[in-house]
């Protein structure tokens, strides 16, 4: 909550990066394959520009990414504020890892987002890497199983089908058993939707 990967004071960074990279150590120690972390842009906080967040960003994650690599792991930088994609788009090209890619979470999207969701799709589709995926009713974030509220996962089944899309990483991301539960029989109750099977 408190770190910044794009703060413009080099004593948060440092602080960021400290974090982050124990968390890497964490996650090579239980054989993760992929870690997400957020991309802590806020247009307001940055006063709309993302090339300042990108600056201090390029610091963070460019030794972040090797680090990973050299214990096997990819990251993946997750949106959560962005109403528009633009910036982890160019976060993903500028460190140009191939460890280094992007998450699509439904719910940040749902509550944020004032592109369309094939707009959104199409900017960061060629740097997709993983899925987060739950509901909200569009005011909060609320992780409702899929289908319990107003994302639209018919399209985005359908638009990841013609993005071609299907060695992501999907993770469901409700807060109780239940919920999981409810996710699983949403997302393969229907093969005719293109959702995943099995």
């Amino acid at each position: 909550m408190d770190l910044s990967p794009g703060a413009v004071d080099p004593l948060i960074r440092r602080v960021t990066v400290e974090r982050f990279s124990r968390t890497l150590d964490i996650a090579a120690l239980l054989g993760a394959g992929t870690v997400v972390f957020h991309s802590g842009y806020e247009r307001w906080k940055y006063d709309h520009r993302p090339e300042v967040w990108l600056e201090g960003s390029l610091r963070t994650w460019e030794p972040l990414a090797a680090l990973a690599e050299s214990k096997g792991l990819g990251i993946a930088i997750e949106n959560i504020f962005e109403d528009e994609p633009s910036n982890l788009k160019m976060l993903a090209e500028a460190v140009g890892a191939g460890n280094f890619g992007l998450c699509f979470d439904t719910g940040h999207f749902n509550i944020f987002s004032r592109t369309t969701l094939e707009e959104w799709l199409e900017v960061v589709g060629p740097y997709l890497t993983e899925l987060h995926l739950h509901d909200n009713d569009g005011t909060r974030d609320s992780h409702l199983a899929p289908g319990e509220g107003t994302f639209d996962f018919d399209a985005l089944f359908r638009i990841l089908e013609g993005l071609d899309r299907k060695d992501l990483v999907v993770t469901v991301e409700t807060h109780s058993l239940d919920g999981v539960e409810r996710s699983i029989t949403f997302l393969t109750g229907s093969a005719d939707h293109g959702r995943p099977s099995g």
